[in-house]
């Protein structure tokens, strides 16, 4: 009897053994299982702190262009505006151009009339040279690949050489129309003041009469004087004091 208890208090025993030490592997299994499904989540919680900070730092980013893309956008208006105010301003330019060409075309006419006219009435220095001046200007008036901008510049180029012809002194080789003929002689002009020739072997020398509008045959005495201008013209002499015939039209009271 005593034995049957034994036996059966030694198999109870085993029994709870057993059972406690299931309890405890499952314990221990479900401790693992926790600790990984801890370090799992710990783990997911971390990519999702890392994408939120990436995704929070792209945010920073976009916003910085949305930003800079607003700023180019104003920069774009200002420029739009000013292009429109630009255009409008050019549009009323050439308004005003097409009547301003309307009344400069004629104003160059009359001014080439005005150079013939001068030429005619001057006395004769370089008269082939400015005729063909002219000449020239008024071929350049139909020509349509020069801007009206252009035959003005020129038309006023050549009122200048006009204008130095009455400040200068100047020589050069041209014809002289005599009642025995026409010559080739050396010229000589100081300013519209004076006006005299110089035969081309020096034997020769005369003086442009503005009143009659003719040479006239000058005295040898002028020779030395003559021939000082043309030394002094051609750089071949100092400037000094000379005695030169005038041929200005000087009226007698």
């Amino acid at each position: 009897m005593n034995i049957k208890k034994t036996s059966l208090a030694l198999l109870v025993l085993g029994l709870i053994g057993g059972a406690q030490a299931s309890t405890l592997g499952e314990a221990r299994h479900l401790e693992s299982s926790m600790n990984k499904a801890s370090a799992s989540s710990q783990e997911k919680i971390d990519r999702s702190a890392e994408s939120t900070l990436s995704m929070k730092a792209e945010i920073e980013q976009l916003q910085e262009e949305v930003q800079n893309l607003q700023v180019y956008r104003d920069h774009l208006a200002n420029l739009v505006d000013s292009q429109n105010q630009e255009k409008a301003s050019l549009n009323q330019q050439i308004e005003g151009i097409k009547d301003t060409r309307q009344g400069v075309v004629p104003l160059m006419y009359s001014m080439l009339n005005g150079l013939k006219h001068n030429v005619a009435v001057d006395k004769p220095i370089r008269k082939e040279q400015r005729l063909a001046r002219i000449e020239k200007l008024e071929k350049m008036m139909i020509q349509a690949d020069i801007s009206d901008a252009e035959k003005y510049r020129r038309i006023l180029e050549a009122y200048q050489i006009e204008l130095d012809y009455g400040t200068k002194m100047g020589i050069y080789q041209g014809t002289m129309a005599l009642e025995t003929g026409a010559i080739e002689a050396d010229m000589l002009y100081l300013g519209r003041v004076s006006l005299v020739a110089r035969s081309l072997d020096g034997t020769h020398y005369w003086s442009w009469n503005e009143k009659e509008s003719l040479w006239q045959s000058l005295e040898h005495s002028y020779a030395a004087d003559i021939n000082k201008a043309f030394a002094i013209a051609s750089k071949q002499a100092a400037p000094s004091l000379i005695t030169l015939p005038v041929s200005v039209d000087v009226e007698t009271k």
